[in-house]
């Protein structure tokens, strides 16, 4: 029959499962306090400290829990020795060593402590128990533990190779080995460890250590020593212990011990069991002597070689190699910022530097730097720094040691081109606006100059007197690539041509003023620059050189221009020529030439422009002639103005009138060239006056207004009567003819300007002017001698003063006409009112026309009002008569 689902049990896996199962209870009924110690034996050196920890854990009760300790030296008997919390508990035997600090229990948490034994010797040597005080509520666990203690005898031997101990002295860089020895006689395996230690001071420093597993540890900052074999450790025999320094450094000054460490196998790792000390040796490093010295002060021409030399003194006379930098500075420290470096020899003799400098050693303790070409950037400090390499193990190198000369002073003496400068003046200006021109010449120049070139600048200082103090004004100045740049004085005239600053030869500098004035008179001078030409092809300049300076000077006097005036032919009458010559002299004007104008001056009298001087003909400096004020159309060419000679003109007038009487002068004017073709006025001069007076018994004319209206009302006709009376001779009217003209100003005074209305001239022509409102004007003449204006429809604009002006013209016996004298009248005011009645006549009409519309319109309104609008109907109520009818009730 099959049996599903069982399986058969092997017959060992039930024991082993119930071997198993009662471990787990037993543990479980057997946990409790657990009290420890070490295990195995402690085994220490006398003299030394003895050190056991105990501890108890799995307990109930307060977390702080005391320790009693027994000692016994066999294991069956124990006698107390300290304990935690009983005061009494030790024995006596242990009393005095407790008191003396001997034996002492240290805590080191709640539930642990350390029995601490100084000095142990043999007797120390036995069974240590340490037990707990139950805290517990149920005995459970172990309460004490015991520990073997074995006290070895002191058999590590340390110690020197030579006593006392040695002092070395070294230089940096020569090597030196300490040596220490160490054995140990203990009957145990035990293994020794070793440590060099380097005090400098309080300061300590682990140099290297051998382990006691056989290992090497080199101290802070000799690990890159240990690993290039620079500081070793080795072992000599047996016994002995070697510290080998390849190459000294300052840094291994100092006193060096060898601690000795004896270490022995304990519950699997390794305890020192005790440690030794000896002092090996001191050892003095010497410092390096190294100085390095060059000239003081250094003086080279531009252009030539500079040679220093450094002289090395050291001494070391060992395998060292120098490095020597030659750097150079602005300043006498080479410490401060701006210092480079010029050129350096490195220890393998290698020379790095540029292309114009060069580094050399003759021997061992001298190097010499030459700079080729020097120039004025060279001067200053040039220092030596010098550094020893010593070499170290594996090809190393490390300095022994560095020093820097003082500053070599290096002052370039420049070879200043050696030339003069000379400035004379091709052209002086003798008057204003004349040319002036400068040259500035470079003389006994040098052939060798190749690489210099020559730039000018310009100045100018104004003359003062002796004891004021006058500043340079810059013209222009020259940069090194021939720039030209303007001073402010000049560049606006620079800007206009008027300065002209060239250089036309390789050694000649010009400066022209095209027109000088009156401000440019002073000393001028120029300055010659040399710049010489750098290294890198730059230009520097080298040198000035002054000229002396140059007056430019003409004596100011007044421009003097004199007219006389004459007349060839002194007495004449009416109709004949007049002839006036004007005859100029001049003084203080360049190359003068002269412009005339002919002008009238009318005898006192004009209304309208009291002395006035009319302009009648003039001519110009390039001799053409104009009419100036000439108006006298019937005598367009009866005025002539022609020049004569250079400093002589004559004006002719022909067929003079009556008219033509006053005071005649020649106004001229003096033109001094100015840049070619222009021209500028210098003077000018009025001569002496020329009188036409004519003496005659003819006519005397007079004027006169007169009006019949003299306050009118707007509207109103305005007639105003021109009245011509003749005194003296009579005259056939046919013989006299008149030009008159109607002026007007509209003012109460003549403080306006009078307006032109109308005129009318001798052949009966009248002109009227146009005028802005809508009065009209006529002019006609009623008689010989009298002439009507009327001002048809006046407007209040007409009110003012009226006058005429009057030419007279006779007719001569030889037939020509002659124009008299104008002459004026007084004027005459004239009012214009205004029409009252007229002025309301209108607006009264309008008024009564519209209240009769506006009251005939308020009837009609009414009435329509009235008759349709308000009527009302009325009807009567028809009332119908009808019986009652009497109703029966059935």
């Amino acid at each position: 029959m099959e049996q599903v689902g069982l399986k058969r049990r092997e017959p060992g896996a039930g024991n082993a499962f119930q071997t198993c199962l009662s471990s787990l209870i037993i543990a479980a009924l057997c946990r409790g306090r657990v009290v420890r110690v070490p295990t195995g034996t402690l085994v220490r050196v006398v003299g030394t400290e003895l050190v056991i920890p105990c501890n108890v854990s799995d307990y109930d009760g307060p977390s702080e829990q005391n320790f009693d300790w027994s000692f016994s030296s066999l294991g069956s008997s124990f006698v107390e020795l300290a304990s935690t919390w009983e005061v009494g508990f030790p024995a006596q035997l242990y009393q005095e060593r407790l008191q003396r600090g001997e034996i002492l229990l240290r805590r080191t948490a709640n539930d642990a402590v350390e029995l601490h034994i100084k000095n142990v010797q043999p007797s120390d040597q036995g069974h240590y128990k340490c037990s707990t005080p139950s805290t517990d509520a149920t005995v459970q666990g172990n309460y004490e533990d015991t520990v073997q203690v074995k006290v070895l005898a002191d058999s590590l031997h340390v110690g020197p190779s030579a006593r006392p101990p040695p002092s070395l002295s070294l230089r940096e860089g020569e090597p030196f080995e300490l040596r220490c020895t160490a054995a140990s006689a203990s009957p145990l395996h035990t293994h020794l460890a070793l440590l060099w230690e380097l005090h400098r001071g309080p300061a300590r420093r682990n140099v290297l250590a051998l382990t006691h597993e056989g290992r090497f540890h080199p101290g802070l900052g000799y690990e890159q020593r240990y690993h290039s074999g620079d500081v070793r450790l080795d072992t000599v025999g047996s016994d002995a212990y070697r510290l080998s320094v390849s190459r000294a450094l300052s840094a291994d000054q100092g006193s060096y011990r060898c601690i000795v460490s004896e270490w022995i196998a304990e519950q699997g790792n390794w305890q020192e069991i005790q440690e030794k000390a000896v002092e090996v040796a001191t050892v003095v490093i010497q410092p390096t002597v190294l100085r390095a010295a060059v000239p003081k002060n250094v003086s080279v021409a531009e252009g030539k070689e500079l040679d220093l030399t450094c002289n090395i003194t050291t001494d070391r006379a060992d395998d060292v190699r120098p490095e020597v930098t030659w750097s150079f500075s602005r300043t006498p420290d080479s410490t401060l910022p701006g210092s480079r470096v010029l050129a350096r020899l490195d220890r393998d003799s290698l020379v790095h530097s540029s292309p114009h400098i060069a580094l050399s050693h003759v021997d061992a303790r001298s190097y010499h730097l030459l700079v080729r070409d020097v120039s004025k950037e060279n001067s200053g400090y040039y220092f030596c720094h010098v550094s020893l390499w010593a070499p170290g193990h594996n090809r190393s190198w490390h300095k022994v040691a560095e020093a820097v000369s003082s500053p070599a002073g290096v002052g370039v003496t420049w070879l200043e081109p050696d030339y003069q400068v000379y400035l004379n003046a091709s052209k002086v200006p003798g008057f204003a606006d004349d040319p002036t021109e400068l040259a500035c010449r470079v003389v006994d120049t040098k052939s060798g100059e190749a690489n210099v070139r020559f730039t000018v600048s310009w100045y100018y200082r104004m003359n003062r007197r002796s004891d004021d103090v006058v500043t340079s004004e810059l013209l222009a100045i020259m940069d090194g690539d021939w720039t030209l740049k303007y001073g402010e004085r000049s560049k606006q005239r620079a800007q206009d041509g008027d300065f002209i600053f060239s250089k036309e030869h390789t050694d000649t500098f010009n400066f022209r003023i095209q027109r000088t004035t009156e401000e440019d008179r002073g000393n001028y001078y120029c300055v010659v620059s040399a710049w010489t030409k750098q290294r890198n092809n730059s230009w520097v300049k080298s040198k000035d050189v002054f000229s002396k300076p140059i007056n430019i000077f003409w004596a100011l006097e007044d421009s003097v221009l004199v007219v006389k005036a004459r007349q060839p032919k002194p007495f004449f009458a009416a109709g004949n020529t007049f002839e006036m010559t004007c005859k100029v002299s001049s003084k203080n004007i360049k190359s003068p030439r002269y412009s005339v104008l002919i002008t009238a001056e009318k005898p006192v009298g004009d209304l309208s422009s009291p002395n006035e001087t009319k302009y009648i003909i003039s001519l110009d400096q390039d001799s053409v002639v104009k009419l100036e004020n000439w108006t006298d159309a019937s005598r367009v060419d009866g005025v002539v103005l022609e020049k004569v000679r250079e400093d002589e003109f004559r004006y002719r007038m022909y067929q003079t009138q009556v008219s033509d009487a006053g005071l005649y002068r020649c106004m001229v004017t003096a033109w001094s060239p100015v840049r070619g073709s222009l021209w500028r006025e210098a003077a000018t001069s009025l001569s002496n006056p020329i009188e036409i007076d004519f003496q005659t018994s003819g006519p005397i004319f007079n004027a006169s207004v007169h009006s019949d209206t003299p306050s009118v009302i707007r509207g109103d006709l305005i007639k105003l009567f021109c009245i011509i009376t003749v005194e003296g001779a009579a005259l056939d009217p046919d013989d006299m003819a008149f030009d008159v003209s109607w002026f007007a100003v509209h003012s109460f005074g003549l403080d306006k300007a009078p307006v032109l209305l109308s005129s009318l001239d001798r052949k009966g022509i009248v002109t009227t002017s146009r005028r802005d409102w809508k009065s009209d004007l006529s002019l006609e003449r009623v008689s010989v001698l009298e002439f009507l204006l009327q001002v048809h429809g006046s407007e209040d604009q007409d009110f003012g003063n009226y006058y005429c002006s009057v030419t007279p013209w006779v007719k001569s016996p030889t037939g020509s006409w002659q124009k008299e004298t104008e002459i004026h009248s007084k004027p005459v005011f004239i009012t214009v009112k205004m029409d009252v009645l007229n002025a309301f006549k209108y607006p009264l009409l309008i008024g009564v026309g519209l209240s009769t519309v506006i009251g005939l319109l308020s009837c009609l309104i009414g009435y329509c009002s009235s008759h349709w609008c308000c009527k009302k109907e009325v009807q009567e109520t028809r009332r119908e008569r009808r019986r009652l009818m009497s109703m029966e009730m059935d």
